[in-house]
């Protein structure tokens, strides 16, 4: 380094230093802590020797200084410039960022004092010339080397204190107000002083601006929080109290009365060693809090360390206290009394008057003898009774809060429970506002928590099942616990019970159903039997108890309320699969059929049971009725089920009807049930319930019948004609005094039976007739677009009986036909429902008219030429002239609107529509069977007129469309018997030979067809000259049947 480099180096280390000590020795009077103080002091004894030391050596050059002189200068220039920004800090920065950097600042400011003391040593040797000089810079180098920098115990203990709360640990009021002590002695002000300890935080906030430490802005969160709560007023030294006090209840709490740490009325006061009295509760937090932070406990007020945390009761203070707060409670109860005993009720005095009980109940447990004894409780009853809408939920929910707090003195509680207070908390549970129904169900919830008080609770009406709906409501999860809770307290109860369940809380009857003692499984059982359940608790109730119930029908004593109860569960058709799986079977049947048991009301229950779960099928036909393993379709049972009927009362033979309907009527058993009816001379003796004069015994005994008459209609019919229940049946149809459903199903019955010429033409007269097509034109005329279904019955049964009319070809017959127009009648049934049995029926209707029609026209195909003139004129004039007269379908004269012909009577578009409709299988054959009467004539010359109308009519499109949906089956026959007819005329070949979709569902039918339709297919084919290697073959095929 150059000499100019080396003069400039000590030069600015010589100005570094001046710059430094200026700074430090003009502002002593601003430090407030020791630390900079005393650095202060070092640093003017160090501004002398430097100075002195210049002077020494102004007759040389910066640059010619001796080497110790130039190496202290620079050294104590970095280390003098680092120790005055740690003094600055100490100056310009907040007293609280001070303390929480304490011990930094200090150790920082300790390590650089120290190493300007090792500089000044180096001038020992340059300073041997001046004695005195040497010896102030050997004494101040050794003074900085000694000296000690300390945090004192306040600034450690604070900046500790500090460091934890920006942790964000939780602290109680008692520690916050602690920690403000400490903070205000550190800081040197008056812990009272809430103006001067908020301008000191606002000064650390200021110098957070620039900083970056997360920790320092939690201690600020955490400062400002504590500051906050801190500047509270005391709650009740320097509060107005809500009412004006008299005579020397108006003596305010004296100042130590109020812990210094809560600020509020000491109730247990007790005394440090240091003098200070403090609330127990709040001091015992301070010394744990000191003893989390591994500190010695200290005295909050004086900050002296303690050496005892003997704590010691204020005996004179506590009983001071103790006399002034019983003072202001019986004014307080009093002032409040008077308030709600107002008229008119001021809101506002009511809320106050609400606020000072409850505070009074929670903060004196032992002055509720004083609100109880000046009636407040019935006060309060009464405002919720008589002032409930005034008031509103708010003051409802404070009233509610304070009987909460009184409910916990027992007292108070029977008091509330005597009078009108429990309706009124249930009232509240569907109050407004969520608070209103929280207190409310608070307060059952005290009055449930004693046994003895839980049957009242129960017992008012609406309580359980306001209280169930809540405990399974979510949406307030708060409510739903408390709810839940109070139904606990109640389940204890055996009386309870039974309510509980009425309100659909069914856990306490179903555990002890399943887990108590055989007496208490009856007495559950007995009360399932007398309920009213709800579908969804039926099934709840079985799929838990259906077991239990099954094994008391085991016990005599248990064996009828059992009964009931299954019967109960038995009512919903889902509950079905769950008591068959029971197994309920055999039991129910063991009871039925044990001829030991002399109770009809036992065996009606059974039968009603199983006349239940047969109703609906698909549950039940596989399982086991019996312990043999036979089923309830078996001959056995059956047998058993028709020998009962002899034997039991009117009620049981009704359900055993019911049975016998239930079993008969599922697909599954049908056959087999109806054919040991049958076999056990069953239609003997279920005709003789037909004329039984209770209801249900002639409803259900009609109603098996239509089921057997549908099965075996001939051994029915034989039966019913033995009995002269023939004529019975028609004149039930005829009574008008009969209810309908009766009706409906008398004329099914006769529908389906096979009726004889004779009974025919006794049964089905013209009388009757009329009666019949009156009546279908009456409903049709009076029902709207929805009939019932008994309706529907009575409209299949008539239909039926029309049908029946239809085979009869006399002439007495034609004339009925004609007269009450039976084919139009027929016709109208097709567009007026969607039943498919009615479509049927009309179908065939129409069909069977149809026939008629054919074979009475081709009796009388032409005029007897003995008309003379008149026919020879009309032969004279051409036969084309005589086709235009005559009905291309019977290719003779039709009258219009004949009721013989299903062209003349536009039939022939309504049966169409059912071939494009989707309808049932069954129906879309009855409507082909009916269009297959108008080909029938197809060998005749004039069928090609028959075949052009069907074709114009759309007809043939239609049955062609459904022959190429069609599977094969009746359905496919049915359609290609057609299409193989129309094929026959040769006009039509060539537009239907371009029909790739006729041609491959022919092919398709020839190939997977029965026999039958493969020859029809076969011969279709080769009118459509599509096979011709076929055409040789088809002589030799036999002849297709229609």
């Amino acid at each position: 380094m150059t000499s100019e480099h080396l003069a400039s180096s000590v030069v600015s280390a010589v100005q570094s230093i001046q710059r430094s000590l200026t700074d430090l020795c003009d502002h002593e009077h601003h430090y407030s802590f020791d630390n900079p103080r005393q650095f202060s002091g070092l640093a003017r004894r160090l501004q002398l020797v430097v100075n002195q030391v210049l002077l020494s050596f102004q007759s040389l050059s910066p640059g010619s200084f001796p080497s110790s002189v130039q190496t202290t200068l620079k050294g104590m220039s970095s280390d003098l410039s680092k120790a005055a920004e740690v003094v600055s800090v100490y100056e310009k920065r907040s007293k609280i960022f001070v303390l929480i950097n304490c011990k930094s600042l200090c150790l920082s400011l300790q390590e650089h004092t120290f190493s300007i003391g090792g500089w000044l040593a180096l001038l020992d040797q340059a300073l041997q010339d001046d004695p005195d000089l040497q010896k102030k810079a050997s004494d101040l180098s050794r003074d900085m080397k000694l000296v000690q920098f300390r945090v004192t115990e306040t600034e450690e203990r604070v900046q500790c204190t500090l460091e934890k709360e920006g942790v964000g640990r939780p602290t109680t009021k008692a520690v916050q107000s602690a920690i403000v002590m400490d903070l205000a002695r550190a800081l040197g002000i008056d812990p009272d002083d809430h103006a001067e300890l908020s301008n000191e935080i606002k000064l650390f906030k200021n110098d957070l601006l620039s900083s970056n430490s997360l920790s320092e802005r939690r201690i600020l969160v955490s400062l400002e929080r504590i500051l906050n709560n801190w500047s509270i007023e005391p709650a009740i030294e320097t509060r107005k109290l809500d009412f004006d006090l008299e005579d020397d209840a108006a003596i305010p709490p004296f100042k130590n009365f109020l812990c210094p740490l809560t600020k509020e009325v000491m109730k247990n006061p007790v005394v440090l060693e240091t003098s200070q009295t403090y609330e127990r509760t709040a001091i015992e937090y301070w010394f744990d809090r000191c003893i989390q932070d591994a500190r010695d406990p200290t005295c909050p007020v004086t900050g002296k360390v303690l050496k005892s945390l003997e704590l010691k009761p204020n005996i004179g203070l506590a009983g001071a206290i103790d006399e002034w707060v019983n003072r202001v409670i019986e004014y307080r109860v009093k002032s409040a009394a008077d308030h709600l005993n107002e008229e008119p009720l001021c809101i506002d005095h009511v809320e106050r008057s609400l606020d000072n009980i409850y505070e009074v109940s929670e903060e004196h447990p032992a002055s509720r003898y004083v609100i109880r004894n000046a009636g407040i409780v019935q006060l309060i009853g009464k405002l919720l009774t008589d002032s409930s809408k005034v008031i509103g939920s708010r003051l409802r929910s404070k009233a509610l809060t304070a009987l909460v707090s009184m409910a916990k003195d027992e007292e108070s509680k029977k008091i509330m429970l005597e009078g009108s207070i429990t309706r009124l908390a249930v009232h509240s549970l569907t109050g407004s506002s969520e608070k209103e129904r929280e207190y409310a169900v608070k307060l059952l919830l005290e009055f449930s928590s004693d046994e003895a008080y839980c049957i009242g609770v129960a017992s008012e009406k609406g309580a359980l099942v306001l209280l169930t709906s809540m405990a399974g409501n979510l949406e307030f999860p708060a409510l739903s616990k408390l709810a839940e809770e109070v139904l606990k307290q109640l389940e204890r109860v055996e009386d309870n019970v039974q309510r509980l369940a009425a309100s659909g809380r069914f856990e306490p009857l179903l555990s002890r159903l399943h887990d108590g003692p055989d007496a208490v499984k009856i007495e559950m059982a007995s009360l399932l039997g007398r309920m009213t359940l709800t579908n969804s608790n039926k099934e709840q109730i079985a799929r838990q108890s259906a077991g239990v119930l099954v094994d008391l029908l085991s016990k005599p004593e248990g064996r009828e309320p059992s009964l009931q109860a299954l019967y109960n569960l038995s009512g919903l058709d889902d509950n079905a699969t769950i008591l068959v799986k029971s197994p309920v079977f055999p039991s129910l049947i063991d009871v039925l059929f044990d001829g030991q048991e002399p109770s009809n009301e036992i065996k009606t229950l059974a039968a009603s049971t199983i006349a239940n779960i047969v109703s609906k099928p698909g549950r039940w036909e596989l399982a086991s009725a019996d312990m043999k393993g036979s089923s309830m379709q078996s001959e056995s049972v059956v047998f058993k089920l028709l020998q009962l009927l002899n034997s039991v009362s009117s009620q049981c033979q009704v359900y055993v009807l019911r049975i016998l309907y239930g079993i008969t009527s599922s697909p599954q058993a049908s056959e087999s049930v109806a054919l040991h009816i049958k076999s056990g001379d069953g239609f003997k003796t279920i005709t003789q319930f037909l004329e039984n004069p209770e209801f249900e015994l002639r409803m259900y005994a009609l109603k098996l019948l239509r089921l057997l008459s549908e099965l075996f209609s001939q051994d029915l019919g034989n039966e019913l004609r033995l009995s002269n229940k023939l004529t019975m049946l028609k004149e039930k149809i005829l009574d008008d005094q009969s209810a309908e459903e009766e009706r409906a199903t008398a004329a099914c019955i006769l529908a389906n039976l096979s009726l004889t010429e004779n009974d025919i033409k006794s049964l089905l007269g013209g009388d009757f007739i009329r009666w019949i097509v009156s009546t279908l034109k009456n409903q049709r005329h009076s029902s709207n677009a929805r009939i019932s279904q008994t309706a529907l019955s009575l409209l299949e049964g008539l239909l039926g009986l029309l049908l029946h009319f239809t085979t009869n070809l006399d002439e007495q017959s034609l004339t009925i036909i004609r007269e009450n127009r039976l084919m139009t009648i027929f016709c109208e049934q097709l567009e007026y429902t969607s039943k498919l049995k009615v479509k049927r029926l009309a179908a065939l209707g129409l069909k069977s008219l149809s026939e008629i029609g054919r074979t009475v026209t081709s009796r009388d195909a032409e005029p007897s030429r003995s008309n003379g003139f008149c026919y020879s004129l009309l032969f004279m004039c051409g036969r084309t002239s005589y086709q235009n007269l005559s009905c291309p379908i019977h290719n003779s004269y039709c009258e219009e609107d004949s009721q013989l012909c299903l062209l003349r009577s536009n039939c022939i578009k309504p049966l169409n529509d059912l071939l494009n409709d989707n309808n049932d299988t069954s129906v879309q054959i009855a409507a082909l069977e009916a269009l297959s009467t108008l080909v029938l004539d197809y060998s005749s010359n004039t069928f090609k007129r028959a075949a052009d109308e069907l074709a114009q009519l759309g007809v043939v499109d239609s049955v062609i469309n459904l022959f190429t949906e069609a599977r094969s089956g009746e359905l496919q026959e049915k359609t290609v018997w057609i299409i193989e007819k129309i094929l026959r005329v040769e006009n039509h070949i060539p537009k239907y030979s371009l029909n790739q979709s006729l041609v491959r569902g022919l092919v398709e039918a020839f190939k997977h067809g029965n026999p039958n339709t493969k020859v029809l297919a076969q011969h279709a084919l080769t009118c459509l000259k599509q096979i011709s290697v076929l055409s040789e073959k088809t002589s030799s095929q036999p002849q297709a049947r229609r």
